[in-house]
């Protein structure tokens, strides 16, 4: 299933009890978190028992069904030729020392035998035929020139029955990395609360975030004077006309995307040595739910929709994310995410990027204060709605100018507030 996955989810049985199948038929399909997969027959047989139905979650590792393989194999494996007694002579005399392959198929660990992970049309054909991965061939002792793996070291590991099949690499040391030293920690005593899987699942997405990106965060003040005073006299109203509740949400959400617009490389992924910069808006509302569990909604093509329709699928989506009620196309797609932590009354928030994105944007609450300003009378100290901005970004591929740019325009939006606009 992966490294970093732990569970899977039983989507479809496509056989049923008592039904028989053929080797490299698909059985059933499993969903992880990552992807779905479908799970091919080892063997011809018949399924005998079924131990886990549709929708369970089920750990790595579990068994999820008893199969009885059949005796019988495919004619197309059966085929094999017979050496003359000549040729049998002149085998002995190039017989090469193989390296033993364990017969405990249970192994648990490997070394990779084959550094050299080329492989020839033939062995991958055979591959094919026996349904073994490009790893699974990696792992099988090779004899040939340089350490190439040969057509017969992989019929003797087909006949010593595959016992590297579902092991498990042994990590190489690095004497150069970093190791993280075993202390002990007092954890102290008290309530011991299981996370949930959600939970779980939110822990190892922050953790491969971090891991990934390095986090660098840029921080700007925007004064939402005009915002907040044009809000407080058109929210009635913009109720009254279209049935929509007008919070702070759809407003940002409508400055982030037109700032994205003008900065498209920051909405992009990375995808090992390229970037991918993406044709749609779709920006991400990080979301509490009752169990405070995060999540996160997504309003698509949110540059092409005007105020009334952003706040009509904002007020849609904050709806079913309290009622628990998030389709799997709600959560699917984002861009580019938003942390509206001022809802919680933080000042301002250092937010973990989204993966796969290269960006997330934390707004802090929205404050008054005295500030001082210009006008036509000189400099004067003014009371002042205040808020800070903080953009978290990806340095591997977006630069300080390009974070700090960004972040600026997204202020500037707010600031520039068109106190005349109609509803």
């Amino acid at each position: 299933m992966g490294e970093s996955i732990t569970e899977g989810t039983i989507i479809n049985w496509l056989i049923n009890e008592g039904d028989t199948f053929d080797e490299g038929d698909i059985i059933l399909e499993v969903a992880t978190d990552k992807v779905d997969n479908e799970v091919p027959a080892p063997a011809s047989g018949t399924l005998n028992k079924i131990l886990f139905q549709t929708k369970d979650v089920v750990p790595v590792g579990e068994v999820i069904a008893v199969l009885e393989v059949s005796q019988e194999v495919k004619s197309s494996n059966k085929k094999k030729v017979i050496p003359s007694d000549s040729e049998k002579s002149q085998n002995k005399k190039k017989e090469v020392k193989r390296p033993k392959t364990p017969q405990n198929s249970s192994i648990e660990k490997f070394s990779i035998s084959n550094a050299n992970t080329f492989f020839s049309p033939l062995i991958i054909k055979i591959a094919k035929e026996h349904h073994i991965s490009f790893e699974e061939l990696a792992r099988i002792p090779a004899t040939g020139h340089e350490g190439r793996l040969r057509k017969s070291d992989v019929f003797q590991y087909i006949e010593d029955g595959r016992p590297y099949k579902f092991a498990q690499p042994i990590a190489e040391k690095d004497p150069t990395a970093y190791r993280i030293p075993q202390l002990q920690f007092d954890k102290g005593k008290g309530k011991v609360i299981e996370m949930d899987r959600m939970r779980q699942m939110i822990a190892d997405h922050m953790v491969y975030s971090k891991h990934t990106s390095p986090h660098v965060t840029a921080y700007v003040e925007a004064d939402m004077t005009s915002m907040v005073n044009w809000r407080n006299a058109n929210k009635v109203a913009f109720q009254e006309k279209y049935g929509e509740r007008l919070t702070f949400t759809p407003l940002f959400v409508e400055a982030v995307a037109k700032a994205v617009k003008d900065f498209p490389n920051i909405n992009a992924s990375v995808d090992g040595n390229t970037i991918i910069v993406k044709e749609d808006i779709n920006i991400g509302m990080a979301t509490a739910l009752p169990s405070g569990n995060l999540i996160v909604p997504v309003v698509k093509n949110a540059d092409t929709k005007d105020l009334k329709t952003i706040a009509s699928e904002v007020n849609v989506l904050a709806g079913k994310a309290r009622g628990n009620q998030l389709a799997g196309d709600d959560i699917k797609g984002s861009t580019f995410t938003i942390s509206n932590v001022g809802t919680f009354g933080s000042v301002m928030g250092t937010p973990i990027i989204n993966q796969p994105e290269v960006a997330i944007l934390a707004l802090g609450i929205i404050k008054k204060r005295p500030e001082v300003i210009t006008t036509e009378k000189g400099d004067e100290i003014a009371i002042r709605s205040m808020m800070y901005l903080s953009l978290s970004f990806d340095h591997r591929v977006v630069d300080g100018f390009l974070g700090g740019s960004f972040v600026r325009r997204v202020a500037d939006y707010f600031e520039q507030f068109d106190t005349n606009r109609t509803i």
